[in-house]
């Protein structure tokens, strides 16, 4: 047997299995320490009015703030998908979740808008490096016909993030001066999850084969089988009617194998993956900027048109509860329709509700279409997150799918100065058209460029036939 095809035959194994205890323990650990990183993530949005008061911030100091914090991410995302290529996916984790949970405790004690940017930026820094890795580690583990639901999952519960964030903002902001400093400790408890992921996860089998290291990848796999109720020497044949027998386990020695090459940044603009790079790096620059300017922005631009301080935190947090809603609705749809014609969907449904939010001044108005923004954002955020770390190989899962997922951060450095200019030339609505063409652009690219991977292997996935559609599923 081959290294390629006992690498198959192992991932093979893992899509074979049922969703048991592991799979639910990898799901609440990954989910809880990216709610935390939500948390951290988005309460800049719901505690910059508040410091633009008491530090007499200008609105471009507030988008430095948001900015800058950018950097950190950009370079949290490369680097962290570099390490989990190079040294491994449980490793490169634990490390960048323990900057995030040092960070996030200095959040907490800034006296000055400078401290602020650097602590934040440390603090997007471990939280994005975590984040890229997590995507990859649920990717690998889960079997392909619920690789999108749990994953989905995921998302959901991170997202109690952002609701969490809005109103500790509007409870605790308002209350007292140092109220802020309340709502960036929530970020704390991720520590908690830290602990799990630690406890939990092991490290990919996946990965362990692509360099080579079939004995404990085969030792890890067999341990998530009895977990399973499987019985580890053998596995049920890959349809019920078929009379091949069982598949055997793997051996644990392992053919010579040549070690791969470091995963370079290069491959994603030169090699065979370059196409699919292109996509899922633009589906992240676009969908991540409209998104995250959506949210960083909305609480102050409301500020901005005569709302008071109150009023538009109850505004932005009662938006901010329906994000994990739309994680739920995408529960159903994620492993049955194609991912790409899902994307351009939401993008074009999500264009037209923002075009009228940018028209409307009225409570109420604003209250149902923000709403409604905000579900179908968060419903694409699975597709996204899934599709991307699908169309790479494992070699270079993490690398590119981290580097396409920090260039949308590096993109967004400038992104709240390019928002604050469209609103000081040419008004708040314009800034809601802007998002709006934004959100068509992913789904877009990823239909006409893009490759089927919805119900297919990993390994069929990242066969080089970007033809095949994901109608046309390849056994591996």
């Amino acid at each position: 047997m081959t290294a390629m095809s006992e690498a198959a035959a192992l991932g093979d194994r893992l899509d074979r299995l049922p969703l048991s205890s592991f799979h639910r323990r990898l799901v609440i650990a990954l989910a809880g320490m990216i709610l935390f990183e939500w948390v951290e993530t988005y309460a800049f949005a719901f505690v910059a009015p508040a410091l633009k008061e008491q530090w007499g911030l200008s609105l471009s100091a507030v988008a430095l703030i948001a900015g800058v914090s950018q950097l950190g991410a950009f370079a949290g995302g490369i680097l962290g998908g570099y390490l989990a290529d190079r040294v491994g996916r449980r490793r490169t984790m634990l490390a960048f979740v323990s900057i995030y949970c040092a960070a996030t405790a200095l959040c907490v004690l800034v006296q000055s808008p400078w401290q602020l940017i650097v602590v934040r930026c440390a603090a997007h820094f471990g939280a994005q490096g975590m984040a890229v890795v997590a995507i990859v580690v649920l990717t690998e583990f889960v079997p392909a016909t619920a690789r999108g639901r749990l994953q989905t999952y995921k998302v959901a519960v991170g997202s109690l993030g952002i609701p969490i964030a809005a109103w500790a903002g509007y409870f605790l902001v308002p209350q007292w001066t140092w109220g802020w400093r309340l709502v960036f400790g929530l970020g704390l408890f991720g520590v908690v999850f830290a602990w799990m992921i630690r406890r939990w996860v092991p490290e990919s089998p996946r990965w362990l084969a692509s360099r080579g290291e079939f004995a404990p990848a085969d030792e890890i796999v067999r341990s998530i089988e009895r977990q399973c109720g499987m019985d580890p020497r053998t596995v049920p044949a890959a349809e019920p009617s078929d009379p091949a027998p069982p598949v055997p386990a793997l051996p644990v020695s392992a053919p010579p194998f040549s070690a791969p090459a470091r995963p370079r940044i290069a491959e994603l603009l030169v090699g065979p993956d370059r196409r699919r790079f292109l996509v899922v790096a633009t589906m992240w620059v676009t969908g991540l900027l409209a998104y995250s300017s959506y949210n960083t922005w909305t609480p102050t631009l409301l500020s901005e048109t005569g709302l008071d301080l109150d009023d538009t935190l109850l505004l932005s947090a009662a938006l901010a509860t329906a994000a994990p809603l739309g994680a739920l609705v995408a529960v159903p749809l994620i492993d049955r329709w194609d991912r790409r014609r899902t994307q351009l969907v939401l993008g074009i449904l999500t264009a037209a509700t923002l075009l009228l939010f940018g028209l409307v001044r009225a409570p109420a108005a604003v209250l149902v279409l923000g709403c409604v923004v905000s579900l179908l954002f968060q419903m694409a955020v699975p597709f996204l997150q899934v599709y991307s770390a699908e169309v790479f190989p494992t070699r270079i899962r993490a690398l590119g799918s981290g580097t396409a997922n920090a260039l949308s951060r590096i993109f967004n450095f400038a992104a709240p100065m390019l928002v604050a200019a469209v609103f000081s030339g040419l008004g708040y609505t314009a800034v809601f058209t802007f998002l709006a063409v934004l959100s068509l652009v992913g789904g877009c690219v990823a239909i006409a460029f893009g490759p089927g991977t919805t119900g297919l292997s990993l390994e069929a996935a990242t066969t080089p036939n970007d033809s095949r559609t994901a109608e046309e599923p390849v056994l591996s």
